[in-house]
């Protein structure tokens, strides 16, 4: 009994430690490529080193981190490649989600959805990303929640996470804010209408239209130019 409760503990441990850590790594405290110190973690958490270690080796598996010998834990590095695939993918989720939404949406659900696009309008009319991007990933999360399809939602999300290592602002260029909010009514708009087809081929196209601004999107200071198979260059991205 008592090694059972200690097994416990320690998974509880890993679980929390798995959390804090990705918490760091997606709000940019780690850039790519830098290497994570176990033992300042340790120190940090007021742990061992051991849970840490597996809290790493969790995240590891989720495509956070890699583990490469003789250097140590270090954030992964997503490429543009990998990002562009990440895209079509997530343009694929997006769009079911959003086509099992519009045959389920409630009356509530569409007035919560308008509340968010008229929110993200005043935020577009001042080009505040800062108001503006959070608004636009809750829209994105409540279609993801209303599809009421929960395998979808974990997917979903674990790839945007993944792109969240592939860091920009793409959503203020290829037409800025107002562009990608329109596109949020268009999607809104199918879902009022119970239209499940339009509703996916709306999804879709907004995933694919944030792919092509992130790729027109200037590169940051430091960032060294990378070509497409398209031969276009790139910023790190924000989803869409």
């Amino acid at each position: 009994m008592a090694e059972a409760l200690e097994i416990l503990k320690s998974q509880s441990l890993t679980s929390v430690l798995q959390h804090e850590i990705e918490e760091l790594v997606l709000s940019g405290s780690y850039r790519s490529g830098q290497r994570l110190n176990e033992k300042a973690l340790a120190e940090r958490f007021n742990v061992s080193r051991g849970p840490v270690r597996e809290a790493c080796r969790a995240l590891a598996k989720m495509g956070l981190l890699e583990l490469i010998p003789n250097r140590g834990v270090l954030v992964r590095q997503v490429s543009q490649r990998e990002a562009e695939d990440l895209y079509d993918v997530r343009a694929t989720l997006f769009g079911l989600a959003a086509r099992l939404t519009a045959a389920r949406v409630t009356p509530q659900q569409m007035a919560l959805l308008d509340d968010q696009l008229e929110r993200m309008e005043a935020a577009a009319e001042t080009r505040s990303l800062d108001k503006y991007y959070p608004l636009n990933l809750k829209f994105h999360e409540s279609i993801l929640e209303f599809s009421g399809n929960l395998r979808l939602v974990d997917e979903y999300f674990r790839l945007i996470k993944e792109l969240h290592l592939f860091r920009a602002r793409g959503l203020l260029h290829g037409g800025g804010l107002s562009v990608s909010n329109s596109e949020h009514r268009k999607i809104a708009d199918t879902l009022r209408k119970g239209d499940p087809l339009a509703a996916f081929e709306a999804a879709f196209e907004h995933v694919q239209n944030g792919k092509h601004r992130m790729l027109l999107a200037p590169l940051e200071a430091g960032e060294k130019p990378e070509a497409t198979k398209k031969g276009v260059t790139r910023s790190n991205p924000e989803p869409a």
